[in-house]
């Protein structure tokens, strides 16, 4: 099954091209975004499907996860190691982007109009701040936090159920097969959700191809080139990573995880992909106790493509404007990203604001925004793809630091 639909969505991703081209060289005007719009339903509708299995699947899978730990002590000592590993990705993941914007150079020379100073993308800045993050991780109500799909407030309410459970005893037995019932449930209806997944990338890649035309990545071709080869090299220090600490069950682990990595970057959504990657995880042989308390932090602390994003985006549009940035200032700018961005999760365009929030420190212009906003959904596939790759490899390996991984998937 899993084979096939990495196949159907290759196939999906080629035909969404090839109909995406056609419709913006036949259409145009209010008839092409009519069009253009009506594909969108198909997206939105399986990106609802997804919304709507995560809560639950996060609760479920991270209480029994928690419950079959046994004691509290491990709790600690996994949670300590997973982000200690998390922090140590961030900072690789943006001096990477430091380095390689300033080695590559996308926005010297660019011959870039610049936007007018008056444009702004009306980005609420102010909705992120280090106050409201650490008050929003605790849930003033579960059902509000599963309602919103707000995952980190979700994560914490199933780490105190799932502790509270060890320390009731056997008493709650019951109650543990039921909820490890409802893991099964959820996983089926993923299984049903990802099966209409061609579809919505057929979609999604049509939508954006229609409505920007493929001439829109040649203007921009140096900037996204560069962010591309910038991804490609993360993506070897996480894979080599993955085979410093993993050995050569890396390319097992790969192997599984491109199914979900392809379903995020077509879909442009690292959301999209999160339960097929959960069932990959498992197949790889990570206890699912492991895998379901890791991959829910990772949505949140561990958004390596996000991370490269902001210093390769931040000193882009600095060379567009041709602000010169001593290296002292561009670390100050590393630091303060690697702070700010763990109050991402649950900020709507979360890279863009974060960005934008970090900008005004150095002199840039925030209407240097609008410059990669034109590009910002084909780079978004990528650090959405990233992400993936990224939570993957943490899960492997903060479940090798806690022993031997299973050959075959847990029960």
């Amino acid at each position: 099954m899993a084979k096939r639909l990495t196949l159907f969505i290759l196939i999906g991703m080629v035909l969404g091209f090839a109909a995406g081209l056609a419709m913006h060289a036949t259409l145009a005007g209010p008839v092409l975004d009519q069009w253009a719009g009506y594909l969108t339903i198909f997206t939105d509708l399986f990106l609802r499907l997804i919304k709507m299995i995560i809560a639950p699947l996060v609760f479920s899978t991270l209480v029994v996860g928690v419950a079959h730990m046994g004691d509290t002590s491990a709790l600690g000592r996994i949670g300590g190691r997973t982000l200690g590993w998390f922090v140590g990705a961030s900072l690789v993941s943006l001096t990477l982007g430091l380095l390689l914007v300033n080695l590559l150079a996308p926005g010297a020379h660019s011959g870039l109009t610049l936007p007018a100073a008056t444009d702004t993308m009306a980005l609420d800045t102010k909705a992120f701040n280090l106050h409201d993050f650490f008050v929003h991780i605790v849930p003033a109500s579960m059902i509000e936090a599963m309602a919103d799909n707000d995952i980190l407030p979700i994560v914490v309410f199933s780490v105190f159920f799932g502790v509270a459970i060890v320390a009731v005893g056997e008493v709650v037995k019951p109650l543990v097969s039921g909820i490890e019932a409802l893991v099964a449930v959820m996983l089926k209806i993923t299984d049903y959700v990802m099966r209409v997944a061609p579809i919505a990338v057929f979609a999604a890649i049509a939508h954006a191809v229609a409505i920007n035309g493929a001439g829109i990545v040649l203007t921009f071709g140096r900037f996204v080139g560069s962010f591309y080869l910038a991804l490609a090299v993360l993506w070897a220090v996480l894979i080599g990573a993955g085979f410093v600490m993993l050995g050569g069950r890396t390319r097992r682990l790969v192997a599984l995880i491109r199914e979900p990595a392809l379903l995020a970057f077509s879909t442009a959504s690292s959301e999209a992909a999160y339960p097929r990657l959960l069932e990959a995880l498992e197949e790889f042989g990570i206890p699912r106790r492991i895998a379901s308390f890791v991959l829910p932090l990772g949505y949140s602390f561990n958004l390596d493509g996000s991370m490269i994003y902001m210093t390769f985006a931040t000193l882009f549009i600095a060379q567009v404007y041709g602000i010169d940035i001593p290296i002292g200032q561009q670390i100050v700018m590393v630091l303060i990203l690697m702070i700010t961005s763990k109050g991402m999760a649950g900020v709507p365009r979360a890279s863009l604001v974060v960005i934008a929030a970090v900008m005004g420190h150095f002199g840039i212009p925030e209407a240097g925004l609008v410059l990669i906003l034109a590009v910002d959904h084909f780079l978004d596939m990528g650090r959405s793809a990233t992400n993936v790759v990224g939570n993957a490899v943490a899960a492997a390996v903060v479940a090798k630091w806690e022993g031997p991984l299973d050959e075959a998937s847990p029960a």
